[in-house]
């Protein structure tokens, strides 16, 4: 009937209590608190947590809200969908925290993107759930008879597991006429209960009386617990033991060792004999703990420590000590023993690293929050404050966001070419003495971003090939490095496209995209193309890409791959000469003019006279390097009439080519051919002598032209350099090589070009080449005396016109020409030759 009475009353009070909730906000800690009651039903609202937090309801999914706990943790819970704590399991504020005053629930809330951490403090209220309970049903009492009025008798009180209020407990004695119940509280104790005897006791009269204990606590609706008092009424030894106090005090620090004295009790029996000899004793509601950490010496009454103290298990002991006599039967006493541990510093502070967001970017902003910190130390005071600390130069410091919280932040750019990674170690330290510190290390991984282009060894490279290459031969390789990492260092090579006269760079090279090889497309020919100069870029992979450029200039190198070519009437069949067997040795008879598209040695050519054939005799001879034919003694009779000369034509090349020249050589009578053309021969040699005299003028008047214009072109020049200085536009040219001969002059650059500083363009070349005009009525030595400049051209100069196209050659009878030829860089000049600007 009791029972069910009580599930009631306490059914209702869960009741009341359910539907009771306070949220508080703490402006000043940063904290967000609310309580709850223990008992609480499954959904039980607690508080609105994302409203309180200042988050939206339709970003709790999205930045993966989350609630963790370092106690058990199902028992709150959050509806993503409203934003409301509610109560997910039951909740025992007693199974929690114990006896403790103050029981909360705390609760670390997490956020990403970006990453914040909150603090929720959930206090958990006591209910009055828990009725007092003794130790036993039943307390036996043993008193003689022969005690005194007002002695007294320890009792052992009920425990009450609730706190404050509801496990304040009364205690009521049912009606006797021989006890009375008598409570003593201290500031430090529990209530200690005893039986007051009020009332003479005759074991004869009353031999056993039966108590009822009851203890109520201070709960809504109160709850009650009882227990039985069996006093039984002994006779003879009347004296129980008396102790010299009530309370024995120490205090000891945790590290003491075992064996330790803790106090010395004393106590005295005023009986004699047996009766007066006292036995010291643990009472009978000492816990097991106590009694493995304490022993007491049943003789001397010594407490000595025999087991580890702990101040962070348990900071005081409360130690029941019972004096029994060795009287029959035996009388006792009962005394308390208060031991408080004293902290020390012998708990090193533990460090615990969460929702690290790794790996970092290098560009990411200052302050970007990389780890959270969490660090606790069990001991108290100043032993259990912690500071915390960083491995100097790193770009991290530690920002404090809560007690013993902390975020570890960026405090510098990152550079990850520089230092690709870092380990940060985080020391915490507490301040006891001597202090005692723990270190947690994070690996911090810098990732990598496109913040490098590609770069070359050297911004120009020089490239020489042989002309007349295979197609698609490799002709160099570029290379370009990328200080960023994976996709961001993967190169690509291309060309930079434009146009090489009127054909486009790609029809000459091409670059491949991943090795950077260049190959030529297809042969190239130095006669045509010297110079080919253009540029290669390389990107990387990145986003967005980054590049840069290298420039080629590719030099094509000549190669002897063109046979020298006769010029004249030697160039397409034999050439027929008459010659007076009175001529005298060293007569020029005729000359084999040549030239060769090739350029340098390769275009150097020199003539060589084929030996007849049977070992005869040969009165002619040819000039090495003129071409000139002629005689080498005074012709005889004996001479054959119709000679054949071959001219071997050679070059320097490697190897080196020919090509023959036929020369068809009359020996005829002098005395008919001199008296038949003694007419012309006389009107010959008259207009031959004004023709030398018109020619004289004429070039006298050619040159005082050119005089005047290059005289013009230095004045213009210096005006224009002394006005706005160029680099190199102005600079004084190398000397010019004149050539002249009896029938005209011409002159060229020993760099095959003249520079012009006309500020509207590149240098140019100018090749310029006079010959007098003559009468088409020369006869063949006249015509052989005006061949002597093209044979000049040909051998004796012919290392400073490599190159030059024999269609820009001036010829015998084409009266006076002037050939200028502007040549820019690799484009193909009238003459069918290129040459690249500025190159020797």
């Amino acid at each position: 009937m009791l029972f069910s009475r009580l599930r009631g009353l306490r059914a209702r009070r869960l009741l009341l209590f359910s539907l009771l909730f306070l949220a508080a906000w703490e402006a000043g800690s940063g904290q967000i608190h609310y309580s709850v009651s223990e008992e609480a039903k499954h959904g039980t609202f607690v508080g609105r947590i994302a409203q309180d937090l200042g988050l939206e309801l339709t970003e709790l999914v999205p930045r993966l809200f989350r609630v963790a706990s370092k106690d058990r943790g199902d028992l709150l819970e959050v509806n993503l969908q409203n934003g409301i704590l509610f109560v997910n399991s039951r909740i025992d504020r007693e199974e929690l925290c114990g006896r403790s005053a103050e029981c909360s629930i705390h609760l670390e809330v997490i956020v990403d993107r970006p990453l914040q951490v909150f603090h929720v403090e959930v206090k958990v209220k006591d209910i009055n759930d828990n009725p007092p309970v003794f130790k036993g049903a039943e307390q036996r009492i043993f008193i003689p008879e022969n005690r005194q009025l007002d002695s007294r008798f320890p009792l052992e009180g009920a425990v009450d597991a609730d706190i404050g209020a509801n496990s304040l407990l009364t205690y009521t004695l049912s009606p006797t006429d021989y006890f009375s119940l008598k409570v003593e509280t201290t500031d430090e104790l529990s209530k200690s209960l005893s039986l007051e005897l009020r009332k003479s006791l005759d074991r004869e009269e009353t031999p056993e009386l039966q108590l009822l204990l009851t203890a109520t606590d201070g709960g809504k609706p109160e709850l009650e617990g009882t227990v039985r008092l069996h006093v039984t009424v002994l006779d003879v030894n009347d004296n129980a033991p008396l102790f010299d106090q009530a309370i024995y005090r120490a205090q000891l620090v945790e590290s003491t060792v075992n064996g330790t004295l803790v106090t010395t009790l004393n106590a005295t029996d005023a009986d004699e004999g047996v009766n007066g000899e006292v036995v010291f004793s643990f009472g009978n509601d000492v816990s097991l703990d106590i009694q493995e950490k304490f022993n007491v010496d049943s003789l001397s009454g010594e407490i000595r420590v025999i087991g580890d103290l702990d101040y962070e298990k348990t900071k005081s002991y409360e130690i029941q000590i019972k004096a029994v006599d060795k009287g029959t039967p035996s009388m006792s006493n009962h005394c308390k023993v208060l031991v408080k541990v004293l902290d020390i510093n012998d708990n090193a502070p533990e460090l615990a690293i969460t929702s690290l967001s790794l790996p970092i970017r290098e560009d990411a902003p200052l302050n970007t929050v990389i780890a959270l910190i969490k660090v606790s130390d069990i001991d108290s005071g100043v032993n259990g404050q912690v500071t915390c600390s960083l491995t100097p130069h790193v770009p991290f410091k530690l920002v404090s966001t809560f007690k013993n919280y902390y975020s570890l932040v960026l405090d510098s750019t990152l550079d990850r070419e520089t230092t690709a990674g870092y380990k940060v170690v985080v020391t915490a330290r507490d301040g006891g003495s001597p202090s005692l510190w723990a270190t947690a290390s994070v690996s911090v991984e810098v990732a990598d971003v496109n913040d490098n282009a590609p770069v070359f060894a050297q911004p120009e490279y020089t490239v020489f090939v042989k002309e007349n290459n295979p197609p698609g031969a490799h002709i160099f390789t570029v290379s370009a490095m990328d200080a960023d990492a994976q996709e961001n260092a993967l190169v690509s090579y291309s060309l930079v496209e434009r146009r090489v006269g009127e054909r486009l760079l790609s029809s000459y090279v091409s670059v491949h995209a991943e090795s950077g090889k260049v190959f030529a497309l297809q042969p190239l020919d130095h006669e045509e193309l010297e110079l080919l100069q253009f540029q290669v870029s390389a990107r990387d992979a990145g986003v967005p890409a980054l590049g840069s450029n290298v420039t080629l200039q590719v030099f094509v190198l000549d190669e002897n791959d063109n046979v020298p070519t006769l010029l004249g009437p030697h160039a397409g069949s034999a050439v027929s000469e008459l010659v007076s067997r009175t001529m005298g040795a060293g007569h020029v008879v005729t000359k084999v003019r040549a030239v060769d598209a090739d350029s340098g040695y390769n275009a150097w050519l020199s003539y060589e006279l084929q030996p007849p054939t049977g070992g005869a005799r040969n009165p002619f001879r040819v000039g090495l390097y003129t071409g000139e034919i002629s005689t080498t003694r005074s012709l005889d009779e004996v001479d054959v009439p119709r000679q054949r000369l071959l001219v071997l034509v050679k070059d320097h090349g490697e190897p080196m080519l020919t090509a023959t020249a036929t020369v068809l050589v009359s020996l005829v009578e002098s005395s008919p051919i001199q008296k038949a053309s003694l007419p012309v021969l006389t009107g010959a040699v008259g207009s031959k002598a004004s023709l030398v005299d018109v020619n004289v003028y004429l070039i006298i008047a050619i040159c005082a032209v050119s005089s005047l214009l290059v005289l013009t072109l230095l004045l213009y020049t210096a005006l224009r350099c002394s006005a706005t200085p160029t680099d190199g536009a102005c600079a004084p040219g190398k000397p010019m090589l004149v050539c002249s001969s009896a029938v005209g002059s011409w002159s060229y650059s020993q760099q095959r070009r003249q520079k012009v500083c006309s500020g509207e363009g590149p240098p140019k070349t100018d090749l310029m080449a006079f010959s007098p005009g003559l009468a088409p009525g020369l006869n063949i030595a006249e015509r052989s005396d005006h061949a002597e400049v093209n044979s000049d051209l040909s051998g004796n100069v012919s290392p400073n016109l490599r190159g030059l196209n024999p269609r820009s050659r001036t010829t015998g009878n084409q009266g006076m020409l002037r050939a200028g030829v502007t040549v820019s860089p690799g484009k193909s000049t009238p003459t069918g030759y290129s040459i690249p600007n500025g190159q020797p």
